[in-house]
């Protein structure tokens, strides 16, 4: 493997600094998974959306319909995309990306990483 220049080095230190200060993909790489109770009412609202929707469009109310595709669409995203609580009961991004732990974490992430790369490399993937 090549090794990186100074400035291609500096640039990648950059953009890790830079990833690990965003707060919302902090958020969305935290995200844990989907509790059956959360998909059950995502899957609920869902079907009562769309017979609200069938309903106006049944009664030709535009009004009814719209109002039930905005059902569907909010209980949807309210499903899939609710942030995991910790155990405090804060959601992740109440915490401060930097701390003690991000450097190692950022570590960690990077080796996974580089160990995938060089794996696919010397299997012929790449």
């Amino acid at each position: 493997m090549m090794p990186l220049s100074e400035y291609e080095q500096r640039v990648l230190d950059q953009l890790e600094h830079d990833l690990g200060q965003d707060a919302s993909l902090h958020r969305a790489m935290n995200r844990g998974p989907k509790t059956p109770a959360r998909i059950v009412a995502g899957a609920a609202g869902v079907v009562i959306g769309l017979g609200v929707v069938v309903l106006g469009v049944a009664t030709q109310l535009p009004v009814l319909g719209v109002f039930g595709f905005l059902i569907m669409a909010g209980v949807a995203m309210w499903a899939l995309l609710t942030p995991k609580q910790d155990k405090k009961g804060a959601s992740p991004a109440a915490k401060p990306a930097s701390g003690p732990q991000a450097p190692k974490q950022r570590k960690d992430f990077m080796q996974t990483f580089e160990e995938r790369f060089d794996r696919r490399r010397e299997s012929g993937d790449l």
